[in-house]
């Protein structure tokens, strides 16, 4: 049976060298290879500084404690996400509000973040859902009125600009994902870009325990006394996995530039099907690529889900929505109907392999099953 796989990565031999020659010297942890990394990143994302760490998870707790952001305050997110994204501001202690999507982007709807609005709430953590930016303008418009901070969930949308402007130009701080199958990959990772050298100092503190001084200071340089001053984590990015992304940094553009020609293609093949739906790209964006989703029946979907999987192709679902997870609906109360937009999306929701090692062959195999499974159902 053909095989195609959910998701490839991309690490080749350069990535292979890389790690090699840092695994043959004498630090491994957090050290120079973390830096070069760090400015190579600031540098595409046209912005000052990038702080690394473990992953996009950790990036967005911190953020939002560097924002000053704690106990009890409010954090407007969308449902429509991973759970990564509300998780990070429980970690942070703060309170996550779920508000419901726009219906043609999946992206959180800047209408009912305004109505949100309580005189608790403290931030705005937009998540740029499959690659294509909220509308930050408008978001930014109602966060400077509120005196709000936006910390945007980047995971998606390294290569995402709105109007020209990329992730992080928007918000105080947008946080990015290096997992085993985002754009580009170190198989675990994450990092936030920042505006300010204080922010990039304080989230250095934040990533190590709070330490004043980082391994390569206390074990390279004559010895001195380090200090604590505040509560940290153990969120700091290694050389290692550091190695790994300064290679595919470099190669990012030419990922994105295929993975656009597999979009062209899905979009071309599906969008006179009947039966299937496709999210809009709104004119103001220039998309990432980084998940192809279509929309079904939900009454047909799980089927065509296993179906797929029985041809061999590789699927899933971005997202059930958080709000019908178990741990929400026992904490907070949430119930189905609460947010009928993105539980509509989340019950609709299909998405197909979309990566650079697809071949034309393979991608031809997915639309032909797609189609033949959905006039099957």
């Amino acid at each position: 049976m053909k095989k195609v796989e959910f998701f490839k990565h991309n690490i080749e031999k350069e990535e292979i060298e890389s790690v090699t020659r840092v695994l043959k010297s004498l630090f491994i942890t957090t050290g120079a290879e973390v830096s070069v990394f760090e400015d190579k990143l600031a540098k595409y994302l046209r912005l000052p500084h990038a702080v690394a760490v473990t992953s996009c998870t950790a990036a967005m707790q911190l953020s939002l404690l560097a924002a000053g952001i704690g106990e009890g305050d409010e954090v407007i997110t969308t449902p429509l996400t991973f759970i990564g994204s509300p998780n990070s501001i429980l970690m942070a202690r703060a309170v996550p509000v779920l508000v419901d999507v726009d219906r043609e982007t999946g992206n959180i709807d800047p209408e009912a973040i305004e109505a949100a609005v309580t005189e608790r709430t403290r931030g705005i953590l937009p998540v740029h859902l499959y690659g294509q930016m909220c509308d930050m303008e408008r978001i930014k418009e109602i966060a400077d009125r509120h005196d709000l901070v936006i910390v945007e969930d980047a995971a998606h949308s390294l290569e995402s600009e709105w109007n020209g402007k990329r992730s992080g130009h928007y918000g105080d701080y947008a946080c990015f994902s290096f997992y085993a199958t985002k754009n580009i990959t170190s198989g675990e990772g994450g990092a936030i870009s920042a505006k300010d050298p204080a922010s990039v100092g304080l989230l250095k503190k934040l990533r190590l325990h709070g330490l004043d001084k980082g391994a390569v200071d206390r074990y390279t340089s004559h010895f001195e006394q380090y200090d604590v001053d505040l509560f940290g984590w153990k969120y700091n990015m290694d050389n290692i996995h550091a190695a790994i992304l300064v290679e595919q940094v470099e190669k990012v553009d030419g990922f994105l530039k295929r993975r656009r020609e597999i979009c062209n293609r899905y979009v071309e093949a599906f969008k006179d099907i009947e039966g299937i739906e496709l999210h809009v790209t709104r004119p103001e964006a220039k998309h990432a690529c980084h998940l192809f989703t279509i929309l079904v029946d939900p009454g047909k979907r799980d089927r065509m889900l296993e179906a797929l999987q029985n041809r061999g192709i590789g699927v899933s679902v971005n997202f059930y929505p958080v709000h019908l997870l178990s741990y929400y609906r026992k904490r907070f109360g949430f119930e189905r109907g609460m947010f009928p937009v993105a539980e509509e999306i989340g019950s609709r929701t299909i998405s197909l392999p979309l990566y650079p090692k697809l071949t034309e062959e393979e991608v031809s195999f997915v639309i032909e099953a797609v189609i033949d499974i959905l006039r099957e159902t």
